[in-house]
């Protein structure tokens, strides 16, 4: 972590946006904004990221500094996978934190959008040597769709980042032992309900499991097929969920989309 000074203002115009990047660019505050409203934040830490469309290796990310709930359209910055800035900008980013990022979206065609948080559940399910159990239909959209990835430390080293892609394979989320929780969309919106999700699963276990007495978890053959439905054939999921929640944005504070 780095407590270096970020100054706080606009990001400086490159050039004339496509209405794709955008639209993306408002998503991406959006979810920034989202996260800030749930209390999943920590600090000025973790990042949600997503790839720019049609400019293949570049991406959208928060100005280090600025706490979520700062975070609007205008001041995300453009960087290629390298974490160098694209165009212009007052800002910087955590090159060092967007290395997972950069690790899942080189890895993953479907990666389009990578959330990674510290939320305290998360963490605290992460900590857990069984994971997330099957305790709640929140977590059987998870059953085994769920990735593993040991702690290694902070510094995230080309090796690890083969470990984690490779732990990560195919699967939509993933808990970072000891360290936080990861999503993968095919959208701004998919990879944040995917989160909600993770992360309401993980605080009901916890809850769950604060009497002492042991869980009631389906059997195998019913979270299997639970399982089936919530996957839905591979539907991307947020279609519904995302209007509804930028409406809530809007009601409360539209700056996301300055």
């Amino acid at each position: 972590m780095s407590f270096a000074h970020v100054p706080k203002g606009r990001v400086a115009q490159s050039g004339p946006r496509s209405d794709a990047e955008q639209q993306t660019r408002v998503d991406l505050a959006a979810a920034y904004r989202l996260v800030a409203l749930n209390g999943w934040d920590d600090l000025i830490y973790t990042h949600i990221s997503a790839s720019v469309p049609n400019e293949p290796g570049h991406f959208l990310i928060n100005p280090f500094g600025l706490t979520f709930d700062e975070v609007r359209a205008s001041n995300l910055v453009k960087i290629d996978v390298d974490g160098n800035i694209v165009g212009a900008s007052e800002y910087t980013v955590n090159v060092t934190g967007f290395a997972i990022h950069a690790a899942v979206h080189a890895a993953r065609a479907d990666a389009f959008c990578v959330m990674h948080l510290h939320n305290t559940a998360g963490v605290a399910v992460s900590a857990q040597p069984a994971g997330l159990l099957p305790a709640s239909q929140h977590a059987l959209r998870f059953y085994r769709q769920l990735a593993y990835h040991d702690y290694e430390g902070l510094a995230f080293t080309p090796a690890e980042s083969e470990r984690l892609v490779e732990h990560l394979a195919d699967k939509p989320a993933m808990l970072l032992r000891n360290h936080g929780t990861l999503t993968v969309g095919r959208t701004v919106a998919e990879a944040y309900v995917l989160m909600a999700t993770l992360l309401k699963a993980c605080e009901i276990q916890l809850q769950a499991q604060a009497c002492g007495a042991p869980l009631v978890v389906p059997d195998d053959a019913i979270a299997t097929r639970t399982a089936e439905q919530l996957y839905d054939g591979g539907a991307i999921e947020g279609i519904l969920e995302w209007p509804a929640l930028l409406r809530k944005l809007d009601r409360l504070d539209p700056s996301y989309r300055d």
